[in-house]
């Protein structure tokens, strides 16, 4: 299964004339296209799908959002590990 996963834009920049996102997903930061989102500002918060932020959410939405997801077991394989997960 397919998800759109809630994050916040920590920064924007321009690759190859791409808008690309660092985006954060429950600790974990991953670069994202925000070209289907032109509105989107650093502190927004976005759904993203397979690395293309395809809409923009209030911050409470996206805790919902994830809270929903990770309480479901959803989020699980959806990101990458982290590389200090386990490390504390």
């Amino acid at each position: 299964m397919c998800l759109a996963i809630p994050g916040k834009v920590l920064s924007i920049a321009a690759e190859n004339a791409i808008r690309i996102g660092r985006v954060q997903f429950g600790g974990v930061t991953q670069p994202v296209s925000l070209d289907f989102v032109p509105e989107v500002v650093v502190g927004d918060y976005v759904m993203v799908h397979v690395g293309f932020a395809i809409s923009r959410i209030n911050a409470e939405e996206a805790e919902e959002t994830y809270r929903t997801l990770e309480a479901m077991g959803m989020l699980e394989g959806e990101l990458p590990v982290r590389e200090d997960a386990g490390n504390s």
